[in-house]
């Protein structure tokens, strides 16, 4: 048989490389966006990624005052919103000693309270009846604050639109009362021509006054803001308490008519 010669079979070699590499590229799919996609090992579009647009909107945190209690203050810090509470924490719990036990215990179970009821109308904890009491106050505090300024932020808007021109947000605080069993101010924050917010700057306080003033004082806070006035009714076990109260709430209220 006649031997091919070296040449030729180079050539012919080389001829179907070429066939080779025209029939792959006639084979290959054209490029597109979605191929990727289709295959499954593409990232998501930006817009399956983004949270659902508004969440969150309306959320924020407030912070209550210290509350002094015998074993030391308690405050408390909120996560409002849309106007109900979605988280509480206790900044400031008292502690050494026999308290760390008490606070371990009283703590988380005034935070789920405080969240279950969305008020400081809570019950005390059994054996932290002094740190329930400091809870439910700062509590109360935080809650004041944050039913402010959602009055505030209202007050802005209605404003933007030209409602309501002239009946901005007033903060004002009345004469410190004196009672038999020490003084009672009030912090009244107005706005629209309607009470927004109260808060006690000054209250009894010092042994059986403590248990008093943190049962009494929520109780008052939240009447006030209901009326829309300083006629509202006393508390059972703390008329001096009340009386007080109500005169420097009054006077807070002048001033706002003033």
């Amino acid at each position: 048989m006649r031997k091919s010669h070296p040449v030729r079979r180079a050539v012919l070699a080389g001829a179907a490389t070429v066939s080779g590499i025209v029939l792959l590229l006639s084979l290959k799919p054209a490029s597109d966006p979605g191929s990727a996609s289709a295959a499954g090992g593409a990232v998501p579009p930006v817009a399956a990624q983004s949270p659902q647009g508004g969440r969150g909107a309306g959320a924020g945190t407030v912070t209550g005052d210290a509350a002094s209690t015998q074993y030391g203050p308690v405050q408390v810090r909120l996560t409002v919103s849309d106007g109900k509470i979605t988280r509480a924490e206790a900044v400031q719990a008292p502690k050494g000693g026999q308290s760390d036990r008490v606070t371990a215990d009283a703590v988380p179970k005034l935070n789920q309270a405080a969240v279950a009821a969305g008020s400081a109308d809570i019950d005390a904890v059994s054996g932290a009846t002094y740190t329930s009491a400091g809870y439910v106050k700062s509590l109360q505090s935080a809650l004041d604050k944050a039913a402010a300024a959602a009055g505030s932020n209202a007050g802005a808007g209605a404003a933007e639109e030209g409602a309501g021109a002239g009946q901005g947000t007033q903060v004002l605080t009345g004469d410190a009362a004196q009672t038999q069993y020490g003084p009672v101010q009030v912090r009244v924050t107005v706005g629209g021509g309607k009470i927004t917010g109260v808060e006690t700057l000054q209250a009894p306080k010092g042994g059986r006054s403590d248990q008093v003033t943190a049962d009494a004082v929520p109780k008052l806070d939240r009447a006030a803001v209901a009326a829309g006035s300083a006629d509202i009714d006393a508390v059972s076990g703390a008329t001096y308490t009340s009386a007080g109260y109500k005169q420097s709430l009054q006077s807070a209220l002048d001033r706002a008519g003033g």
